[in-house]
């Protein structure tokens, strides 16, 4: 996390860089990705995605390939070393979030349990 401590980082695969950065290329200049951990959804716990400009205290910053992403600190503690990444498969593209502490999800892709 941003402060430098134990916790597990949380990584942003190449896939979801350059989907980012071109997502990123067609909003206002310094752009970023929010990802937070919001209460609800199917498993009582979701992502949220949204595009800003601005950047809070105690926000971990994620840049990579043109990328960037901010997630909150709130939210880093319930993803300690979690990976986001982007697929296309066949009937669709999303990001996706590997959160090694999640012990459930929900097919939406969105939402998990803790």
């Amino acid at each position: 996390m941003a402060d430098g401590s134990d916790t597990p980082t949380i990584t942003l695969t190449d896939s979801a860089a350059r989907r980012i950065a071109e997502i990123l290329s067609g909003e206002a200049e310094g752009s970023m990705l929010r990802i937070a951990v919001l209460g609800g959804g199917c498993s009582g716990f979701q992502y949220d995605y949204s595009i800003t400009t601005e950047r809070e205290d105690g926000d971990l910053l994620l840049e990579k390939e043109g990328g960037r992403v901010l997630i909150d600190e709130t939210s880093q503690q319930y993803m300690p070393g979690a990976t986001i990444d982007y697929a296309e498969e066949l009937i669709a593209a999303a990001f996706k979030i590997d959160n090694p502490i999640a012990t459930s999800g929900c097919g939406c892709g969105t939402s998990f349990s803790l």
